[in-house]
């Protein structure tokens, strides 16, 4: 998963004399989700722009609505968010995804339909 985060004070935007509730939100989900084996890179538009711009879905997301896109969260080549950080519920449906083991092969087709062609 990458974050990637509207300009910050610091990483994980919790820091200073007053802390958004939602950054402090976010960064404990995410750090919840981490801690479930995900991999979770974030990026400061502030002090990491040359990401976001060889990033092509955050280029495009960044020129489509500006700095309203962000912050944009994104799990393989998938917008899973922008404009927002995930609830903790969209998050654990993207462990739920990863966990769940791939369908095994009929034993007997090896895994194609009668008809698919792929049996020849």
């Amino acid at each position: 998963m990458r974050v990637y985060d509207p300009p910050l004070c610091c990483a994980s935007g919790v820091c200073g004399p007053s802390v958004d509730p939602a950054l402090a939100q976010a960064a404990a989900d995410l750090a919840w989700l981490a801690g479930r084996g995900a991999s979770v890179a974030r990026f400061n538009l502030a002090q990491e722009p040359a990401a976001f711009a060889s990033d092509a879905k955050v280029a495009g997301l960044l020129a489509a609505f500006g700095d309203g896109a962000l912050p944009a969260v994104l799990v393989g080549d998938r917008v899973l968010a922008y404009g927002r950080y995930p609830s903790r519920e969209e998050l654990a449906e993207v462990i739920e995804a990863i966990d769940e083991p791939a369908a095994a092969p009929d034993a007997v087709t090896g895994g194609c339909a009668p008809g698919s062609g792929c049996c020849s």
